[in-house]
């Protein structure tokens, strides 16, 4: 009757897989899994508990990277993440001292301040995006290319 819980536990992690596609709980259903045959196959409960924490832990610690890493190959920036790199056009001008300043990216308005305590980036000036700090854009004045 004991090996049915493992079976039970088994669905809910795969449930929680499905649903969360973060590749965390199918290591561990695995685990529950091969504890539900051991427990099929006459072994006691102690043995069966070792036999999931010991599969799951060496699933997870052997195939999680090189899953992530398969898996995780196409995964595409959102939002704001997508905004590093990126080039931007200074509407209102960066002044980090007064807190004040707004870029314009890909058609929309960010508050935007420089890395340095005393920043200043003019109106008009073409900045590029080094990373993001709470609601505000980090920029910094594009360099031009000099032939």
């Amino acid at each position: 009757m004991q090996t049915i819980y493992w079976l039970v536990l088994f669905v809910i992690l795969l449930i929680i897989e499905i649903l969360t596609m973060g590749l965390t709980t199918i290591w561990f259903a695995a685990g529950a899994l091969v504890a539900f045959l051991a427990g099929w196959l006459g072994f006691g409960l102690a043995v069966q508990i070792v036999v999931f924490l010991v599969v799951s832990v060496v699933l997870l610690l052997l195939t999680r990277p090189i899953a992530v890493k398969y898996f995780n190959q196409e995964r595409q920036k959102t939002n704001a993440e997508s905004l590093i790199g990126q080039q931007g056009l200074v509407v209102e001008e960066v002044d980090t001292i007064h807190a004040k300043g707004v870029v314009e990216v890909k058609g929309q308005e960010w508050s935007a301040k420089t890395d340095e305590p005393d920043g200043r980036i003019p109106k008009n000036t073409v900045v590029v995006i080094d990373g993001i700090q709470g609601v505000h854009l980090i920029v910094r004045a594009r360099e031009e290319k000099t032939c």
